[in-house]
């Protein structure tokens, strides 16, 4: 069945600057706005791609976020927080700059420095809240953390991006003026605790993200063996499967997919305020 495109959906985090979109990045975007995706939010990783991200969603049309990735902090000095304050600054009046991210923690990921991941976390915070920004949250087995330092440092709410948390640190989130992210995760049936929140939580707490080209969807999973035959190592997720993300919501959810998408446009509309100026109440993507 194919996927309606007279919906207008907001993919809250797609990484559409990695090279893995480097042969057909037009071409990828304009798929996304074909199949109804009327705004991405693109997050920075590390500050070395803050100048072409932020070039990017002019190009396209969309919306960004600077910060360093807790992934790359160990490559990143002391001197790229100080980039990032600069950038800030001087772009602090371009309204496609709509948060500080993606930051955050992750305790997956072995050998990596917790300490410094820490520290780089509590000074994004902290430039956030000078910008008055909003965050996206990487949260990777780190959501009691993230909460612990939110709590110390608190800024204008945010996403708490790949939400894979328990019912209780999601309503803490919430309190603290944070959406909950979901994705391609939530398409996998084995994947029970991330289906039972996106079930179960109130709808105010969701909006909706492909984390492209990362976490496919299951209908573009492949196992190692797959993906070492076709030749390319990753199967590549895209912004234009958010629709069909969005039915399996739906579904789980028990309700029609227009009530899902006015729902999870008006939660990042709440949330990344500045996605107001290219968003009305429709969804409907403006030119400003």
């Amino acid at each position: 069945m194919a996927v309606p495109c007279d919906l207008r959906w907001v993919d809250t985090h797609c990484h559409l600057d990695a090279p893995e979109f480097d042969a057909d990045r037009a071409e990828v975007a304009q798929r996304a706005r074909d199949a109804g995706v009327t705004m991405q939010v693109l997050p920075a990783v590390k500050a070395a791609h803050f100048d072409a991200l932020a070039e990017l969603a002019q190009r396209e049309r969309l919306a960004y976020a600077l910060g360093i990735h807790p992934l790359y902090v160990a490559e990143s000095g002391d001197d790229d927080l100080d980039r990032l304050a600069q950038a800030l600054r001087e772009r602090r009046d371009d309204p496609r700059l709509v948060a500080v991210g993606e930051i955050g923690l992750d305790f997956a990921v072995p050998g990596l420095d917790i300490d410094r991941q820490q520290r780089f976390y509590q000074a994004q915070l902290k430039l956030a809240r000078e910008a008055g920004l909003p965050v996206l949250l990487h949260v990777r087995r780190s959501a009691d953390a993230l909460l612990a330092q939110l709590r110390r440092l608190p800024v204008a709410g945010g996403i708490a991006h790949a939400f894979n948390g328990s019912r209780v640190q999601a309503e803490q989130f919430a309190a603290l003026g944070f959406a909950l992210g979901f994705g391609g995760a939530l398409t996998f049936e084995r994947a029970l605790q991330i289906r039972r929140l996106a079930a179960e939580l109130p709808g105010s707490m969701l909006v909706l993200e492909t984390d492209a080209p990362d976490i496919p969807p299951h209908w573009l999973y492949r196992t190692a063996g797959e993906r070492a035959a076709d030749g390319r190592g990753h199967h590549r997720n895209e912004p234009a499967e958010l629709p069909r993300i969005a039915r399996e919501l739906a579904a789980l959810r028990g309700i029609a997919e227009p009530e899902l998408a006015a729902c999870t446009t008006r939660n990042a509309l709440r949330v990344l305020p500045r996605l107001q100026r290219f968003l009305g109440a429709s969804g409907v993507s403006g030119t400003g």
